[in-house]
């Protein structure tokens, strides 16, 4: 079954809609659009009966809201409505004792770090186990999880950490719901193990054109089970949000 995305001329890409059920890559620059397209996402969803999270791992919940009823002003009402939830687990961004205490010297002059938990970064299995916890609690269909960059960098280990990034998609299929991770788009052509675990990848870009022009664009560079367009595609923010448009031509 597919379902509509809520982003005026991207279903026309593929096939109409999205795969009910399956998780879906969209990196991209800074300003590009990512948190746009992921509210519009869930907008969409909750006005069709699907409730949506949104779950933050970086950005105030309270800065998200207000930029996005911009967009749609129907937002705080599908919030009080419990059909669109916004869901803070990022660290506390209070500075505190623990943070004016962040080493100490024992007995035995070894440093040891007393961190508060509540500072602490979020975890690929922390973040997931709450997310479960959520949508078993309001029979969540639509997540948007942002981004997958705060929960990406907290191993040293490069070949751990990217079996952790895998697992926790692994897991998010258990769930059932429609899911966007949101990331940082930095390396085009740097291939990671979300974009080969995820059942779709689409690329928001920003770059500038050989006439000087700032261009903002969207690519399909996957979509399994789907014929898709695949080449660069206009992007534009309108009064309702992000807008699909033509062909570019760079």
């Amino acid at each position: 079954m597919r379902i509509k995305s809520g982003i005026e001329g991207f279903d026309a890409l593929i096939q109409g809609g999205l795969l009910q059920g399956r998780q879906y890559l969209l990196s991209g620059s800074p300003g590009s659009g990512k948190t746009t397209f992921g509210v519009q996402f869930l907008a969409a969803g909750s006005q069709e009966g699907e409730i949506g999270a949104y779950i933050a791992l970086s950005e105030m919940i309270g800065i998200v809201v207000d930029d996005m009823s911009g967009y749609n002003p129907k937002i705080n009402d599908l919030i009080k409505s419990k059909k669109l939830l916004f869901i803070d687990l990022g660290p506390s961004i209070h500075y505190g004792e623990y943070d004016e205490m962040a080493n100490l010297i024992t007995p035995d002059y070894n440093q040891q770090s007393n961190e508060n938990p509540a500072n602490q970064a979020p975890t690929p299995f922390s973040v997931f186990k709450e997310v479960e916890k959520q949508v078993k609690q309001f029979g969540i269909k639509r997540l948007v999880i942002d981004s997958l960059s705060s929960i990406r960098f907290i191993s040293s280990d490069p070949a751990s950490e990217e079996r952790s990034i895998g697992r926790f998609i692994r897991n998010l299929k258990s769930l059932g719901c429609t899911t966007i991770l949101l990331s940082e788009l930095t390396k085009p052509d740097a291939y990671t193990i979300e974009q080969f675990a995820s059942h779709g990848v689409i690329f928001l870009h920003n770059f500038m054109n050989k006439h000087g022009k700032m261009i903002r664009a969207l690519q399909v560079i996957k979509m399994r089970g789907t014929k898709h367009d695949c080449e660069l595609r206009s992007l534009e923010f309108s009064d309702k949000g992000l807008k699909v448009g033509t062909l570019i031509n760079n």
